[in-house]
């Protein structure tokens, strides 16, 4: 029997590590990372993801999630979204038991990503280059249980973020997560300003980073 589009997923790389972002920041997570971006931002810390990389069966996917151990699995890129059995690999994940998440940089719908999946949606600053990306619409897709994550590398996107998130009551839909780009603000500055401003957001620094600073698959 030939294998068809819904059945393979092309895939960058997939690991057993400690989630660093987020509100299961800390947690042992099985990562499948997936080929693939529609986006150029300027602090892009998996380029090597752009490429096609390996066609994978999803049933081989789910085989190997299953054999970590790990019950919270997350879907991440490149840009998941931009592969269509990446919705068949949710599905099979959950009917499989998995807590699943998505990350996604919020560029493309996600009204069919299945209602279980925790979306985190990483809304793009001006300062990315990409500030243009995000679908607003992509807002009624989202519950208390999901989040959205700011990443950002100037004082400008910093106060380009709390009037965003003033004007959509971001703290009325979901989690809202603000992250300090490496290189270009120090976590202390952002926690500075937060504590300042005081706005209705959860600074996060990436754990995986201070585990293993940027080595690749972990």
């Amino acid at each position: 029997m030939s294998k068809t589009s819904d059945d393979l997923l092309y895939v960058c790389e997939f690991f057993a590590s400690i989630q660093g972002e987020g509100s299961y920041s800390g947690y042992p997570c099985f990562f499948i990372r997936l080929s693939g971006c529609n986006l150029r931002c300027c602090y892009c810390d998996t380029k090597y993801a752009f490429a096609r990389g390996d066609s994978c069966q999803i049933k081989a996917l789910v085989a190997a999630w299953q054999k970590s151990r790990i019950p919270l699995v997350l879907i991440t890129g490149g840009e998941p979204l931009l592969q269509p059995a990446v919705y068949r690999l949710m599905e099979n994940l959950l009917h499989a038991g998995a807590t699943c998440l998505l990350e996604t940089n919020g560029s493309l719908n996600v009204a069919r990503v299945p209602r279980k999946v925790i979306k985190i949606l990483d809304w793009k600053t001006p300062g990315s280059g990409e500030g243009r990306s995000f679908r607003l619409e992509n807002l009624k897709f989202l519950s208390p249980k999901d989040q959205i994550k700011f990443v950002i590398v100037s004082r400008t996107d910093y106060e380009w973020v709390l009037n965003t998130a003033r004007n959509h009551f971001l703290h009325n839909v979901c989690e809202v997560l603000l992250s300090p780009a490496s290189g270009d603000v120090h976590p202390r500055e952002l926690a500075a300003w937060m504590l300042e401003d005081r706005p209705v957001a959860r600074m996060q620094i990436q754990l995986h980073r201070l585990l293993w600073g940027d080595r690749k698959g972990i």
